[in-house]
């Protein structure tokens, strides 16, 4: 089909040269305006005509030629799926029930009952402090409690008989109640001196040891009690996201030391925004049956912020933007042996989530995307698809 172009325009050039028209050099030299413009005229006319002809045999090889260089393509069928965004974050593992246990009374420490690494319940004596003869004065008062106590006894029986004044009933009940009160007070002051597990947990310190004198205050604490069950974790999220994350949301926690790593959600979602940092806390409860997880534990937090049950995803490597700052992506269509059209189509992206990003608009489901090659094609382009 090129020979027979170049027959046609040879034939026409060697008409032309033949015909007893003037040449151009003639023209020229006649130096007649009228005479050259004239000339002119007749040559783009002809010009015109053999871009036609040339037009219409480019296309006819085309159409023939079946070596013709297609740009080769691979495409993706675009279909809904359940898109799961995530905030990824990290936190430090916490517990409420990590505490110091100071002593409440001053005195010696006499016996320590308790070791490192010991669990105990609540309530349970960890140590005794010297109560200073307070044992002693509980017992004293206690036989004086008791005797008032029978003093108001009998001077009731009178009283209900009507033996006797009022005013020996009242004193005789003022005396017991005093008593009463005293023996409560001092068995307070007694129990003091008993340092008892706050929760039930492990006694992770013994800080103090038996002899050594202690007083309530700043640094006298004398153990460190912990307990594993109730663990959580405490994040900053930035402001931006205190609508999607809330009490609930799912949370996937991870713990690089530990290579494990566990599902949970959020149980509580801070109403305050730091101005420092414009963030708000987050707690996230963590299970720890094994007790393997531990206080400071450096933490990995996936928090579920989104859900989109009828997401299309595409990979980000093949979005392009034009000069109005619009994406598009380009789609194949009327494929038919392998050989397709290239359209390119403006597109609104929404979250991303690793290489894929989610697709608002612009494409629909079922749609072919060009993958490989989407850089290389034009709008309206002939492409050739390999995997199909």
């Amino acid at each position: 089909m090129r020979r027979i172009a170049i027959i046609i325009i040879t034939a026409t050039l060697l008409a032309s040269c033949g015909s007893k028209e003037q040449s151009v050099e003639s023209v020229i030299n006649s130096k007649d305006l009228k005479t050259i413009r004239t000339k002119k005229d007749e040559l783009d006319k002809k010009q015109q005509e053999l871009a036609t002809q040339i037009k219409l045999l480019n296309n006819e090889i085309a159409k023939l030629d079946t070596n013709k260089k297609v740009p080769l393509i691979t495409a993706i069928s675009a279909h809904e799926e359940v898109f799961v965004h995530y905030l990824d974050l990290q936190g430090n593992v916490q517990t409420k029930k990590n505490v110091l246990v100071y002593p409440e009374m001053a005195g010696k420490l006499v016996k320590v009952y308790v070791k490192e690494g010991q669990r105990v319940v609540k309530g349970q004596a960890l140590a005794k402090i010297d109560d200073g003869g307070l044992y002693q004065q509980v017992a004293q008062v206690e036989v004086q409690a008791a005797l008032a106590k029978t003093t108001f006894e009998r001077q009731k029986r009178l009283w209900d008989q009507k033996v006797g004044s009022e005013i020996q009933f009242l004193q005789a009940k003022t005396n017991y109640e005093a008593a009463t009160r005293s023996v409560n007070q001092l068995k307070q002051q007694l129990g003091r001196s008993v340092i008892k597990a706050p929760f039930t947990g492990i006694v992770d310190d013994v800080i103090k040891e038996e002899g050594t004198v202690v007083a309530p205050g700043a640094g006298a604490e004398v153990f460190r009690v912990v307990n594993l069950g109730n663990m959580y974790i405490e994040t900053d999220v930035p402001e931006s996201y205190i609508t999607t994350v809330k009490k609930g949301k799912e949370v996937q926690v991870e713990f690089p030391v530990l290579g494990k790593t566990v599902t949970s959600s959020v149980r509580q979602a801070g109403n305050f925004i730091n101005p420092a940092n414009r963030t708000f806390k987050v707690e996230v409860g963590v299970p720890n049956k094994d007790r393997s997880i531990k206080p400071n534990l450096t933490a990995k937090l996936r928090i579920n912020d989104y859900t989109n049950q009828k997401a299309i995803l595409i990979p980000q490597s093949i979005i392009s933007e034009n000069a109005k700052g619009e994406q598009y992506v380009y789609i194949v269509e009327n494929v038919k042996n392998k050989i397709g059209k290239a359209r390119q189509v403006i597109i609104k992206t929404g979250k991303t989530q690793g290489d894929v990003i989610e697709v608002l608009s612009g494409l629909t489901n079922g749609v072919q995307i060009i993958e490989e090659g989407a850089r290389s094609v034009k709008d309206k382009q002939e492409v050739k698809l390999l995997n199909q």
